[in-house]
């Protein structure tokens, strides 16, 4: 199995020069390993250079680079890893939140890259029976991030296409100022093996990243927003949106309450805050609005140890939100699930149109502070 990636990276970034010192990477050919020779260049022209990959590269070395600062990378050839999973396994870098590992990791301070094309295998058709479960990715099963921007500052990735990758496909780790543009990610499985973990992002402890104009087509989490340092996931602002053929359209989730402290699924602090949808729109989406703070929690565990992660501020409206479309009826008439096993606070919508092909809409909340502040009739309430 082979992975392939080709990335273009014909801009300059402002801070360049025409004094920028080039190192441009000749391929060893053969299927020799290029890797020490890429990472070579980077290390020479880390700071203020360009790198150059125009080639045919085979890379058998994790590509591990740091300190980098207002680098051009232009990658107009190919990058082909070597298709040695047990040799991935515990080579690729491995990151500590839900066992994350990555192919290549970048981080510094001020690049801009515009990348066409990024190619990767489906690992999922390996036997594993972690595959699919949260933390499924292993340093004895790694299933490595083909781009990892981490300990970074002022990146702009531009006009990627990524295709079935072995994990999630971007993790944003401990950065800031972060922008994806015009982002093209899919992952379908063409054999009875499902795809697993395929979110098109995943955002961890990290703050101002922007995601806009891309298309997110998995069978998972189109965008992950994680806690940052303080257990806090807050000021998450989503617009216009069109999703169909979809799971859940406007989820947030949280584990409920685990007596056991050692627990990796549930029984944390922290809250979700300050979250707005504006502009979404849904067709065939079994759950368009769906809230729970039991996600993985058996009911009557939940029930026992509510959780201490606290909901509030969560907004849907009409004037400038417009939550519309329709349900895909898998859940009957309901299009609205808002489930807490802690009263949930401030939660709004305002000009909601969601119908089911089931029949009349119905709307189901639990525990929800301000059902007068939602503009259908949520059954349950507080």
């Amino acid at each position: 199995m082979l992975i392939f990636i080709s990335l273009f990276f014909p801009l300059l970034i402002a801070a360049h020069t025409a004094k920028a010192k080039v190192c441009r990477v000749k391929p060893l050919m053969g299927g020799q390993d290029d890797g020490p020779n890429i990472l070579k260049a980077f290390s020479e022209c880390a700071r203020n250079g360009k790198v150059v990959l125009d080639k045919y590269y085979v890379v058998d070395t994790l590509l591990m680079m740091t300190g980098l600062k207002n680098v051009e990378i232009e990658l107009t050839g190919t990058i082909q890893y070597t298709p040695n999973i047990k040799k991935w396994s515990p080579q690729s870098y491995y990151m500590t939140y839900q066992n994350a590992t990555a192919y290549w990791f970048m981080s510094g301070k001020g690049s801009h890259l515009v990348v066409p094309w990024m190619r990767t295998p489906r690992w999922w058709d390996y036997p594993n029976k972690t595959a699919g479960t949260a933390g499924g990715s292993s340093t004895v099963f790694a299933r490595p991030i083909p781009l990892t921007v981490g300990n970074a500052s002022n990146v702009l990735i531009e006009d990627l296409t990524l295709i079935n990758s072995p994990f999630w496909k971007n993790f944003v780790y401990q950065s800031d100022h972060v922008t994806y543009r015009n982002i093209n990610i899919s992952s379908h499985s063409y054999s009875a093996s499902k795809t697993a973990n395929s979110d098109g992002w995943d955002i961890y402890r990290s703050s101002f990243v922007t995601i806009e104009g891309s298309f997110v087509d998995t069978t998972d989490d189109c965008v992950c927003q994680y806690a940052n340092t303080t257990d806090i996931v807050e000021n998450i602002f989503v617009s216009n949106i069109s999703m169909s053929n979809a799971s859940n359209r406007a989820r947030i989730k949280v584990f409920g309450g685990n007596p056991d402290p050692l627990s990796s699924a549930g029984g944390g602090t922290g809250y979700v805050k300050n979250v707005t949808y504006s502009d979404f729109r849904v067709t065939n989406v079994d759950n368009p609005i769906f809230i729970t703070q039991c996600y993985n929690t058996p009911a009557v565990t939940c029930a026992q140890y509510p959780s201490k992660l606290s909901i509030s501020d969560v907004h849907f409206r009409m004037s400038i939100i417009n939550v519309r479309g329709s349900s895909s009826g898998s859940e009957g008439t309901r299009v609205v699930d808002v489930v807490c096993s802690q009263t949930c606070n401030n939660v709004t919508a305002q000009g909601t149109e969601l119908v089911s092909p089931k029949g009349p809409a119905t709307y189901h909340c639990e525990k929800v502070a301000s059902v007068g502040e939602l503009d259908f009739p949520c059954a349950g309430g507080t």
